[in-house]
C-alpha cells in the first residue's frame, strides 16, 4: 500500500503538529523522541534515525524542532522524532 494512501481525508485536511496518540501516527509507531523507541516493537529501528535525517521531508525543511513530513501530508512531526515509514535521506 503506498505511503500516501495511509494519509486518508482526516489527517489530510489536518494542519499543525502531529500528535502521536492520533490513530494513524500510533499505528507508524510515531514518537516524538528517537530515544523512546522501543526495538523490540520496532525492529527495524536504529540508532541514530530521526526525522530530520528521513527522506519523507522536503529537502530543505529539515532544520529547526518541528518539521513537515510527507507522511503526515506536510503536517510537522519533531525533528527528534520517528516512525515505522522512516527512510535516511541519501
Amino acid at each position: 500500500m503506498p505511503a500516501t494512501a495511509l494519509l486518508g481525508r482526516t489527517a489530510a485536511a489536518a494542519t499543525g503538529r502531529v500528535d502521536p496518540n492520533e490513530p494513524q501516527a500510533k499505528s507508524l509507531g510515531y514518537v516524538v523522541d528517537a530515544t523512546k523507541v522501543d526495538p523490540k516493537a520496532n525492529p527495524n529501528f536504529k540508532p541514530g534515525q530521526h526525522c530530520a535525517v528521513c527522506l519523507q521531508v522536503p529537502a530543505g525543511k529539515e532544520k529547526g524542532d518541528w518539521i513537515p513530513c510527507n507522511i503526515f501530508a506536510g503536517r510537522e512531526v519533531a525533528a527528534n522524532g520517528w516512525c515505522k515509514v522512516f527512510v535516511k535521506r541519501p
